[in-house]
């Protein structure tokens, strides 16, 4: 924790310097021209929610299995920022599709199954949000996360299994300067990632820490 402002700092000074690379450093892409340069922010957001839903599976089987707040209020808080991410996705690919295809969406595998896990995982916010705090909705919730998270394969493979209109294999094929700035740009965005999902982390437990005082509060109140 006394490292966060460094890391904010180093942040702010990542994402300028993800600018210079994105819109001087690498070189104009033949074919698509401009429109090719949200590639450096749209990939490295899909594989940071991939990242995020991840966790947000990995605490829900800790805590189904061992029942603790901690594991609960951390896998909220990596859904929270991998949706975060996912609206990244969500709104730079049918940015790059309108100028690639001539539409903004299509209905092709890549697409309609990452729009599909980010709408469970919304639903999955939604649920943590809004329905309550019992233990039984933690519970669904949990559940919901467990089973939506493996979606991701059938994300990352969609293009292969089912030769989609969506590209395939495009970073290997890239010029090393553009590869680079992608993966310098990753980077940059994984730093946010974690500032993101401290922060959301320690707010759910403040939250958590506050909803217990006052019903020790309320309780006293009552004697």
């Amino acid at each position: 924790m006394k490292a966060f402002p460094i890391f904010t700092v180093l942040a702010l000074a990542g994402i300028f310097l993800a600018h210079y690379l994105v819109f001087v450093f690498v070189p104009m892409e033949a074919t698509m021209g401009a429109v090719q340069r949200i590639f450096y922010f749209h990939v490295p957001s899909a594989w940071l929610c991939f990242i995020g839903f991840i966790l947000c599976f990995g605490a829900s089987i800790a805590y189904l299995i061992k029942r603790k707040s901690k594991y609960d209020l951390f896998a909220l808080a990596s859904a929270e920022v991998g949706l975060l991410f996912g609206g990244i996705v969500l709104v730079t690919g049918p940015l790059w599709a309108r100028a690639a295809w001539g539409v903004w969406w299509k209905w092709e595998p890549r697409l309609t199954s990452m729009a599909l896990l980010v709408l469970i995982f919304a639903a999955y916010w939604v649920l943590r949000s809004f329905a309550g705090r019992g233990e039984g909705v933690r519970k669904f919730a949990a559940v919901l996360a467990v089973f939506g998270t493996p979606n991701i394969f059938f994300v990352h493979y969609a293009v292969k299994k089912w030769r989609g209109d969506h590209p395939d294999d495009v970073i290997s094929r890239s010029d090393p300067d553009m590869r680079m700035a992608l993966y310098s740009c990753l980077a940059i965005l994984l730093v946010v990632f974690i500032l993101l999902l401290v922060s959301r982390y320690r707010a759910h437990k403040q939250r958590a820490v506050l909803g217990l005082l006052r019903r020790r509060t309320s309780r006293l109140g009552g004697l």
